[in-house]
């Protein structure tokens, strides 16, 4: 099959080591630009995937992203983000790099070659239907993400991707394609950078709007986020104080006590309109 790879077309800039590194900083911000226009274009693409992904974690269903080099390192960023930023279990948005771990500090050799290791991965985690899994692959072409999609497909698991080509093997393989065109970057093929940014913005969108979804969020607040540093703690308490007409440390007591700020403020409430009942 032939598709034109518009991320590893040259650059539109010339003679870069002769750059002042003000014009090298203008330039890559200029690229950077472009971004999130060619994500407005795919946001039809996103909702419909996000619709898929909410559904299905509302019957149990968990969200898989698997990726090789940059896309799985993003893939692993954004599920480990989900706990402490919405309090939800470690399990319930996994990341899978292609040559597992180790890979996330350092390249493992032909890892993302392997057109069944996807798979492997995926079922030690017992992926099942009731599951989404997302393939991140900039290129579209991605062996390791290709052969995973593919086997989920055989076994009835929604697929989605994350693509920055157009008619790339991936985004005619997956059920919920999203594909975002940002075009040569300003170092020929090097995709971690606005092909990478691009993702990474995609990623926000989906784990924040799913959650949001699942009722995660509070007005705009992370009323479930787990308090596992001093800052976490200090918002956590200035949450409460917003909601419930307390001080400091009334709401610090609150918060130690109920181990979460939605927990505080929905017991709090609950004991002053039962007092105000008696």
């Amino acid at each position: 099959m032939s598709f034109t790879k518009t991320t590893e077309k040259a650059s539109h800039y010339e003679h870069l080591e002769k750059m002042s590194v003000a014009d090298l900083l203008s330039n890559i911000n200029k690229e950077d630009k472009t971004v999130p226009l060619a994500i407005e274009k795919a946001l039809p693409q996103i909702e419909a995937l996000v619709a898929k992904v909410v559904e299905k974690m509302k019957l149990g269903g968990r969200l898989f992203y698997i990726g090789a080099g940059t896309s799985g390192r993003l893939g692993i960023v954004d599920a480990s983000e989900c706990p402490p930023t919405f309090g939800v279990p470690f399990d319930l948005v996994n990341g899978i790099i292609a040559g597992g771990d180790k890979a996330i500090r350092r390249a493992v050799e032909n890892a993302e070659d392997n057109t069944t290791q996807a798979w492997i991965d995926l079922q030690e985690l017992s992926i099942s239907e009731k599951d989404v899994v997302i393939g991140i692959a900039a290129s579209g072409t991605t062996p390791y993400v290709i052969g995973g999609l593919e086997k989920c497909n055989e076994n009835n698991i929604i697929t989605g991707c994350i693509t920055c080509n157009e008619g790339s093997p991936i985004a005619l393989l997956a059920n919920f394609p999203v594909v975002v065109v940002v075009g040569p970057e300003f170092v020929t093929g090097s995709s971690r950078m606005k092909a990478g940014t691009a993702q990474k913005l995609v990623l926000n969108m989906i784990s924040t709007t799913t959650m949001i979804q699942l009722g995660k969020v509070k007005g705009n607040k992370m009323v479930d986020m787990q308090l596992s540093n001093d800052k976490l703690v200090d918002r956590g308490i200035k949450m409460i104080m917003t909601e419930i007409p307390v001080n400091y440390q009334q709401a610090s007591d609150l918060l130690q006590e109920y181990g979460s700020v939605r927990k505080a403020v929905d017991n709090h409430k609950r004991t002053n309109k039962t007092d105000e009942l008696k």
